[in-house]
């Protein structure tokens, strides 16, 4: 998601420095195009005026911008476009503000090739005047910007949205299985499915899987998945909500990452391999 923003940007015009983490080809890419390559985050913070996270959890953002902290300039703009703890946000945010330094939360919808076709959705948290300052720059790699409200609220909406996105794909794993078990293969289940009421995009990514064998339809692991449902059910808690649908959602991606699920090239519609090896179906 990173290579496609950042490569949308610099084809805008904007001089961007970006920092290698594990893969090193999206920034050597990005370096051939003519960006700015960090030595450090503490390096990368002195250089920008808006820095730009999309990192795995809210551990990871915590301990990055702990380290970039003190190289912070005032009036920088740090954008978390991570599926992050709305908790984790506000403290950062909150702390960020004594240094005259705003925080922004653009958790992000759509795919890596919707990324790199400037095409990805942002649902953001910010101040008024945070977002207009930031509205031209998420035009670069959105086809849709909504401004859901302040800070907090864009990583709160985004986990209310992968509920509905992972309850969609515990409830297609489940169905998979039961109606293989009642003897009823998956290319008979989708012909019912496809192009009726119950069809949408993430069926159909997920579905890319099971019909067609292409393990990389739709590049989101189980991993985080069970993380943001997570994240999901502590939100539900802290606002006294009973979780009986989220919690056995947030299960069956438990139970799939405790059964060796938890790869980085394990995506969310392997799932239906582990909910049918648990009804024993090879």
């Amino acid at each position: 998601m990173g290579h496609g923003i950042a490569a949308n940007l610099l084809a805008e015009g904007y001089s961007l420095t970006a920092i290698a983490h594990r893969n090193r080809a999206p920034v050597d890419d990005l370096v051939g195009q003519g960006a700015q390559e960090a030595s450090s985050v503490v390096e990368l913070a002195a250089a920008s005026t808006v820095v730009f996270l999309c990192l795995t959890d809210s551990v990871a953002v915590e301990s990055v911008v702990s380290e970039m902290e003190s190289a912070l300039k005032p009036g920088t703009v740090i954008v978390d476009c991570s599926t992050s703890d709305p908790v984790v946000t506000m403290r950062l945010a909150a702390r960020l503000a004594e240094r005259d330094v705003a925080y922004c939360d653009a958790p992000l919808g759509g795919t890596p090739d919707q990324a790199e076709a400037g095409e990805l959705q942002a649902i953001v948290g910010a101040a008024p005047d945070v977002f207009e300052r930031l509205e031209p720059v998420f035009a670069c790699w959105t086809a849709r910007t909504i401004h859901i409200g302040g800070v907090g609220d864009g990583h709160r909406m985004k986990l209310i949205n992968n509920f509905i996105s992972l309850g969609y794909g515990a409830l297609y794993a489940e169905a998979l299985s039961v109606a293989r078990k009642a003897g009823l293969s998956i290319e008979q289940f989708d012909s019912v499915i496809r192009g009726s009421r119950m069809d949408c995009g993430f069926y159909r990514t997920f579905m890319g899987y099971s019909l067609e064998g292409n393990r990389e339809a739709h590049k989101f692991t189980l991993t985080n998945a069970y993380k943001d449902m997570r994240y999901l059910e502590a939100m539900a808690n802290n606002g006294g909500c009973t979780t009986p649908v989220s919690s056995a959602v947030k299960n069956s991606f438990a139970a799939a990452v405790a059964g060796g699920g938890d790869g980085p090239e394990d995506y969310v519609p392997h799932l239906t391999d582990y909910v049918a090896r648990a009804n024993g179906i090879a």
